[in-house]
């Protein structure tokens, strides 16, 4: 998210940082550690299980190159395969978010008396589609503000879309931005979609997402978001 220059009047806002906290503006996932821990870590078992190795909460070679490699796909820091919070929050969302299924307003939260609206449920990180109670896309894991720059709730409205966005303050590309709050916008980026910590407020996309997203909304389109992204 960047600031917003439009008809020479800035609008003021939250501003999104494309990157993760731990690594530099424009760069990419962390590059595969030199190295391995031998160590297994307090999640060793659930990390097994969910990467289907042999569930004994031991570390093996093996254990530790299959998580270093889910680590680097998502950019989690340190990545060293070990089998800590962090690794094992990501895969824990992961499941909640399967267990969604194609009924993500099972919870009714999301309006249903609004037309067509984007809904984003921080708990679980999704955010998809509805018009009235008609799924019309998703639900997709989506990234959203980390601690302190958390995504605001409430109902909101698009108000300005700009599909080839540049922020200012960052000097990072934000494609198919849509803001719909100050200078929290959907928009895409170049990351995983469970890069931790999140972003500076924005709800990010993957570049697929963000089109489809922009080819079903419009400005004057309702957006509701809700509940609370883990680690706030």
């Amino acid at each position: 998210m960047g600031d917003i220059r439009r008809r020479g009047v800035v609008a003021l806002g939250m501003t999104a940082l494309v990157a993760p906290l731990t690594l530099a503006l424009g760069t990419g996932p962390a590059q595969a550690a030199s190295s391995c821990t031998t160590q297994a870590g307090p999640y060793q078992k659930q990390v097994e299980k969910f990467l289907g190795r042999p569930v004994d909460g031991k570390q093996s070679s093996t254990d530790c190159r299959a998580i270093q490699a889910f680590q680097n796909k998502h950019g989690i820091t340190p990545n060293i395969g070990y089998a800590g919070p962090v690794t094992w929050g990501v895969m824990d969302l992961m499941n909640k978010q399967k267990a969604v299924g194609n009924n993500p307003n099972k919870d009714h939260k999301c309006p249903t008396n609004k037309g067509r609206i984007a809904c984003v449920n921080l708990t679980l990180q999704l955010s998809w589609i509805q018009d009235g109670s008609r799924l019309v896309y998703g639900p997709v894991p989506v990234r959203t503000g980390r601690d302190g720059y958390e995504t605001r709730t409430g109902l909101k409205k698009i108000y300005w879309r700009h599909i080839n966005h540049v922020s200012t303050i960052y000097n990072v590309s934000m494609p198919y931005s849509q803001f719909f709050d100050g200078g929290q916008a959907f928009h895409s980026v170049g990351l995983s979609m469970w890069n931790p910590p999140g972003s500076h407020g924005c709800v990010n996309m993957t570049t697929a997402t963000a089109k489809k997203y922009w080819s079903l909304l419009k400005t004057g389109d309702d957006v509701f978001v809700y509940g609370r992204k883990p680690g706030t």
